[in-house]
């Protein structure tokens, strides 16, 4: 084992949903990035944990690992992540605003 600390976690946005944040008013689009960019500290330190990260299990991708569903709060943004532990990353595969 390496001496060299953890990294954190990171997030990495879709085309189609980094897009859909672009085309976000900039106030609620700085609202989901800002709750993304926690998210991905939230969901890692489950993890490191070795708990449930937050949201609602979708499906098992087996080597991927499982998708979740989550609302951002107070906002009219739903979208599903994906963790990957090996690479201390969670993915943004979709995103939808209710305008």
């Amino acid at each position: 084992m390496s001496d060299a600390p953890r990294r954190g976690w990171t997030v990495w946005t879709e085309e189609i949903p980094a897009q859909t944040m672009l085309d976000m008013p900039p106030d609620l689009s700085k609202k989901v990035v800002n709750f993304l960019r926690a998210l991905a500290l939230e969901v890692g330190g489950a993890i490191d944990r070795d708990r449930r990260p937050p949201g609602d299990p979708m499906d098992d991708m087996d080597d991927l690992g499982t998708r979740y569903s989550l609302q951002s709060p107070g906002e009219p943004v739903v979208f599903e992540y994906v963790a990957l532990r090996d690479i201390r990353e969670i993915r943004i595969p979709v995103l939808v605003w209710f305008r």
